[in-house]
């Protein structure tokens, strides 16, 4: 597949979490597996997830945008980011995140993360602009909030997958682009 043709996983998760946490293993090893399979990875390009995720990118020699914003005045990106992709606020990273992404991966996040999945979410369920691409969640943590969102529209989760492990999430993304 050439550069121009690959296609790009948009992923969302946690700014906070730690190099000794499980979960951030779990970001290393999707990052990894993605990029070993040829997708070009996207995330907000700061530390927790989106740091992992980088690690496990470029550590395949993947290449990881890191989408950025100014109004977090959170200063540089990531020493795993291969492209910068600076914005103004908030709606603005969203958008471009979403833009990006041929697909997601949502892992455990806080607010900014639960924003992110329900932007893509909503439009995939209300069949916008983003309906054809695959939302993938990995591992339990969201399982309450879709069981929650499927008890109030039970058409809602055929908008997702949900995925124990990186490499179901990474094969479910194989198979749908």
């Amino acid at each position: 597949m050439s550069e121009n043709q690959k296609r790009v996983i948009a992923v969302f998760g946690t700014s906070s979490a730690d190099e000794n946490e499980p979960v951030f293993r779990t970001g290393v090893r999707l990052g990894g597996l993605l990029a070993e399979v040829g997708f070009v990875v996207a995330n907000g390009g700061y530390g927790g997830m989106m740091r992992a995720v980088a690690k496990g990118a470029a550590g395949a020699g993947g290449k990881v945008y890191g989408v950025t914003c100014t109004a977090f005045k959170r200063g540089r990106t990531n020493e795993f980011i291969t492209d910068e992709i600076s914005t103004d606020n908030l709606p603005q990273r969203l958008g471009k995140l979403v833009e990006l992404g041929d697909g997601y991966v949502v892992l455990p996040g806080a607010t900014g993360t639960l924003l992110e999945l329900a932007w893509v979410w909503e439009h995939k369920n209300k069949r916008f602009e983003t309906a054809q691409k695959p939302i993938v969640i990995l591992g339990a943590f969201w399982k309450p909030l879709i069981k929650m969102m499927t008890d109030a529209d039970s058409q809602c989760s055929d908008c997702i997958y949900v995925a124990d492990t990186p490499e179901q999430a990474v094969e479910y993304l194989k198979q749908y682009l």
